[in-house]
């Protein structure tokens, strides 16, 4: 009962284009991209070779698709976060697959294809891989249709923190910045008005994020990306957001208590620190969506209230929750595994969305049914509508945001789960 790919707030992605740049342009390859989770149909009769990239939550169904072209005599290739982490799992329905980044292996891959000697593995070089002089994207081989943010671009690659939980330091992907000139024409070639960063966290390098910062000011675009508590720590942070054009910032706060913070290796996030970082957006109309983790060992069953009753006291204006998920080869999965913690290894449901580990302070039950209540209790109408109003100048994207979410919830407990019912009301 695997089911096509589908997400609610969809970004357009890098990798299948970022890949089609690197296909020797002497191999005359005729490039078809797919992307179910915007109802492009993976399936073609007539095709060569498939590549897919593979996360852990959509392993089973890359699987399936992979299975259903190998069935018809056609290679397969895996790569991707998933297969990094699991190559030996991901083998077994592949006929090669890539380890790492690709901007060597993959040229090298399709080479050795079409001259009939395709390697089982190909594992990218750590020491001599860099994010220069990478080719643009193909942008225009991917559909725009149905993306809320059509314009995304990488700056960095990686990160430089430990969190406990998080497949990237697990990955061994390290910390990469790209030359700040080739993201700046990257965007110019775009010629958006708004612009995505898909990095998974800008201010790692602060010295490179303000030079960043500086050279999209003279763009006048409006922005938006993830970044972690620490780049306020820099004075200067703020008022670049703001001249550079940012409208929206993802910050992961994770959790309201200092001990959980320090058990996921998080301890650089202070919560004495939350109330000064959101009134510092709020003042300059930076949209702020903060992310909170239920499930932490030190988490009792108090956390859903606490939680809900400080995002909505504090006014977050678009506040997210997920469900603590030991991805495979974390610290945290390793930890939890040894334990005798983990309830299955069935990947569709590590998502941040299922219980898939016995919790410290509650049983799996407790930690569903809080989760539920806590979105239920965040997003009921009244709760929004405060939220909304006091959001000043972006009341309309805080108002998008928070319907977008009422109907994503919809999606997420189904029209009959009882706790839904209350969220419409």
């Amino acid at each position: 009962d695997v089911w096509p790919v589908k997400t609610s707030f969809r970004e357009s992605p890098v990798t299948a284009t970022s890949l089609a740049a690197l296909i020797p342009p002497e191999l005359d390859c005729q490039i078809i991209i797919a992307d179910e989770s915007v109802g492009q149909t993976p399936f073609r009769e007539k095709v060569d070779l498939v590549a897919i990239s593979v996360l852990t939550g959509t392993a089973h169904r890359s699987y399936e698709i992979a299975d259903y072209y190998r069935e018809k005599g056609v290679k397969v290739v895996l790569g991707g976060v998933h297969v990094t982490l699991l190559p030996d799992e991901a083998a077994k329905y592949a006929d090669s697959i890539v380890i790492g980044f690709a901007e060597k292996t993959w040229p090298e891959l399709l080479k050795d294809y079409f001259s009939g000697n395709l390697k089982p593995r190909y594992i990218e070089d750590k020491s001599t891989n860099t994010f220069a002089a990478v080719p643009m994207a193909r942008r225009d081989l991917q559909k725009r249709f149905g993306y809320m943010a059509p314009h995304t671009v990488s700056a960095t690659r990686g990160c430089k923190g430990s969190c406990d939980f998080c497949a990237v330091p697990a990955a061994e992907f390290g910390w990469q910045t790209r030359p700040i000139r080739e993201v700046i024409d990257e965007i110019k070639m775009m010629n958006p008005r708004k612009v995505v960063f898909n990095d998974v966290s800008m201010g790692e390098d602060m010295l490179y994020f303000k030079e960043l910062l500086r050279a999209l000011i003279p763009l006048k675009i409006q922005w938006g990306g993830l970044a972690s508590t620490k780049i306020f720590r820099d004075p200067e942070v703020v008022d670049l957001l703001h001249k550079s054009g940012c409208s929206y910032l993802l910050i992961g706060f994770e959790s309201i208590s200092e001990k959980s913070l320090s058990n996921i290796n998080k301890g650089f996030n202070k919560t004495e620190s939350y109330e000064g970082i959101i009134k510092a957006l709020r003042k300059i109309n930076v949209v702020l969506m903060g992310t909170f983790i239920f499930g932490l060992d030190s988490d009792d069953k108090s956390v859903f209230e606490r939680t809900v009753d400080y995002v909505n006291e504090h006014k977050i204006d678009i506040p997210r929750y997920a469900i603590y998920t030991p991805y495979p080869r974390t610290p945290s999965f390793d930890r939890l595994k040894k334990q005798g913690r983990i309830l299955h290894e069935y990947w569709p449901h590590y998502d941040t969305q299922h219980v898939v580990f016995d919790p410290l302070l509650m049983n799996p039950q407790e930690l569903d049914d809080g989760f539920k209540w806590a979105y239920k209790n965040t997003f009921k109408v009244s709760s929004s509508f405060k939220r909304t109003l006091s959001s000043g100048k972006n009341f309309f994207i805080t108002f998008a945001g928070n319907l977008a979410y009422r109907i994503y919830l919809k999606r997420l407990f189904g029209e009959n789960d009882r706790i839904y019912k209350h969220i419409v009301t």
